[in-house]
């Protein structure tokens, strides 16, 4: 007979595990971010997917914080991440240590991520930007390449917890 699992049926690994194993070659980039809400969910989807780590930019909030805590669930304490204020300098330390830069941004120059080849033996770096204003102006021009999600209907953006999760699960996919 079909049932739901309990949480110790799941055999998830624990913080001190999460932190040992091996990642897939994925760093987040929150830029200027204001919703805690979506500070939040993208550490329990980064959690979910074993990404790298997780760089708040900008005006981007950072834990603790009781509503960021609250839809990461505890993610905070097991995902690596780290603060910045300016997102170039972001950017360049990540492309100094061998990372491509994505943009997750509706561009001249973006391609569908359906149609994004995600080689294995590379690093990369995504960017996600300000739920109004997208990407910073000012990080644009130093972006190796711009992908965006297709949508079918009437909207012209997801929310960017949501667009983060089928980032995040894309590359998870293809890297792991």
């Amino acid at each position: 007979m079909v049932h739901k699992l309990k949480l110790e049926e799941l055999n998830r690994i624990d913080v001190e595990t999460f932190k040992t194993v091996e990642k897939i070659p994925l760093v987040v980039v929150l830029d200027n971010i204001r919703s805690m809400h979506n500070v939040g969910a993208t550490f329990r989807t980064a959690d979910a997917f074993l990404i790298e780590k997780i760089i708040l930019c900008g005006i981007t909030p950072q834990p603790p914080h009781r509503e960021i805590h609250k839809a990461a669930l505890g993610a905070t304490e097991s995902v690596d991440w780290g603060y910045e204020s300016d997102i170039n300098t972001t950017i360049n330390e990540l492309k100094s240590k061998g990372y491509e830069i994505v943009g997750i941004e509706q561009t001249t120059d973006s391609q569908m991520i359906t149609d994004f080849t995600i080689d294995k033996l590379k690093k990369y770096a995504v960017i996600l930007g300000n739920e109004v204003e997208g990407i910073s102006d000012e990080a644009l021009q130093n972006i190796d390449s711009f992908l965006e999600i297709p949508q079918l209907g009437t909207k012209h953006s997801l929310n960017v917890s949501v667009c983060g999760g089928i980032v995040m699960w894309e590359f998870a996919k293809a890297l792991k």
